[in-house]
Protein backbone atom coordinates (compact mmCIF):
# COMPACT_ATOMS: atom_id res chain seq x y z
CA UNK A 1 0.00 0.00 0.00
CA UNK A 2 1.20 3.49 -0.84
CA UNK A 3 -0.09 6.65 0.79
CA UNK A 4 -0.17 9.81 -1.30
CA UNK A 5 -0.10 13.16 0.47
CA UNK A 6 -1.60 16.35 -0.95
CA UNK A 7 0.76 18.85 0.68
CA UNK A 8 -1.23 21.84 -0.57
CA UNK A 9 -4.35 20.53 1.15
CA UNK A 10 -2.61 19.60 4.43
CA UNK A 11 -3.32 22.05 7.26
CA UNK A 12 -0.88 20.52 9.77
CA UNK A 13 -3.42 19.15 12.25
CA UNK A 14 -1.00 16.31 13.06
CA UNK A 15 -3.59 13.58 13.48
CA UNK A 16 -1.75 11.43 10.95
CA UNK A 17 1.45 11.72 12.97
CA UNK A 18 -0.44 10.68 16.10
CA UNK A 19 -1.93 7.64 14.34
CA UNK A 20 1.22 6.62 12.43
CA UNK A 21 4.34 8.20 13.93
CA UNK A 22 6.63 5.88 11.96
CA UNK A 23 5.04 7.09 8.71
CA UNK A 24 4.26 10.77 9.30
CA UNK A 25 5.69 13.66 11.27
CA UNK A 26 5.39 17.43 11.32
CA UNK A 27 8.54 19.51 10.98
CA UNK A 28 9.35 22.57 13.08
CA UNK A 29 7.20 24.74 10.79
CA UNK A 30 4.23 22.38 11.10
CA UNK A 31 4.64 20.99 7.58
CA UNK A 32 3.93 17.33 6.86
CA UNK A 33 6.85 14.93 6.55
CA UNK A 34 5.95 11.63 4.84
CA UNK A 35 8.73 9.14 5.58
CA UNK A 36 7.62 6.76 2.81
CA UNK A 37 6.80 9.26 0.05
CA UNK A 38 6.55 7.39 -3.26
CA UNK A 39 7.23 4.04 -1.59
CA UNK A 40 5.20 1.07 -0.46
CA UNK A 41 4.61 1.00 3.28
CA UNK A 42 6.13 -1.99 5.03
CA UNK A 43 3.41 -4.53 5.83
CA UNK A 44 3.67 -3.97 9.57
CA UNK A 45 2.83 -0.26 9.10
CA UNK A 46 -0.18 -0.65 6.81
CA UNK A 47 -2.81 -0.71 9.57
CA UNK A 48 -1.54 2.44 11.25
CA UNK A 49 -1.05 4.06 7.84
CA UNK A 50 -4.70 3.41 7.04
CA UNK A 51 -5.74 4.86 10.41
CA UNK A 52 -3.76 7.99 9.55
CA UNK A 53 -5.51 8.31 6.18
CA UNK A 54 -8.88 7.84 7.85
CA UNK A 55 -8.11 10.42 10.55
CA UNK A 56 -7.17 13.32 8.25
CA UNK A 57 -9.87 15.99 8.68
CA UNK A 58 -9.12 17.64 5.32
CA UNK A 59 -8.62 14.46 3.23
CA UNK A 60 -5.03 15.35 2.42
CA UNK A 61 -4.05 11.67 2.45
CA UNK A 62 -5.20 8.84 0.21
CA UNK A 63 -4.13 5.30 -0.51
CA UNK A 64 -2.86 4.32 -3.93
Amino acid sequence: MKIVADYDRCEGHGLCAEQAPAVFDLDDEGDLVHHFEGQELPGDLEAEGQRAVDSCPVAALRTA
